[in-house]
């Protein structure tokens, strides 16, 4: 195995432009999470970080450690592809959670309007899920057509 030394300058370049970039996508998705108000703006920007960034860190260690032993290192794909694969499932349980708990308690669903949110939240007065009370408004409109 060589040493560090070895390493060619324009590798060393590249390495610290990749590592320096992996840090301040990290450092951004961080930011995101600090400075977004809600629950489903936060979630997102850490998720973008942490895929973007881990790629970038993971690219600059096989470039070092297949320059420095002489062969390919392709062991951080392996990494690489369960962090693309694990971090956008993450994020999308959590916000399926997030939605239906607050679907559940009858909240205002950010990003829509009220016109919007109307249709889509749970009736206080009947408690169903909106497709179960379009499917009843519906079967009554059919039953005033037919009668």
């Amino acid at each position: 195995m060589s040493t560090i030394e070895t390493l060619p300058v324009w590798a060393a370049v590249l390495v610290a432009v990749l590592l320096g970039g992996g840090a301040l996508t990290t450092l951004l998705g961080t930011i995101g999470l600090i400075r977004f108000p809600t629950f489903y703006q936060r979630v997102h920007a850490p998720t973008l970080g942490t895929s973007f960034g881990a790629a970038f860190v993971l690219v600059a260690s096989m470039l070092v450690f297949s320059l420095m032993e002489a062969r390919p290192v392709l062991h951080e794909l392996l990494i690489l592809a369960f962090v693309t694969i694990t971090t956008p499932v993450t994020l999308m349980l959590l916000a399926r959670a997030a939605l239906y708990r607050d679907r559940a308690e009858g909240q205002e669903l950010p990003g829509w309007d009220d016109d919007a949110n109307a249709g889509r939240t749970r009736s206080a007065s009947s408690g169903s899920p909106p497709s179960a009370q379009a499917s009843t408004r519906r079967a009554q409109a059919s039953s005033e057509a037919s009668s």
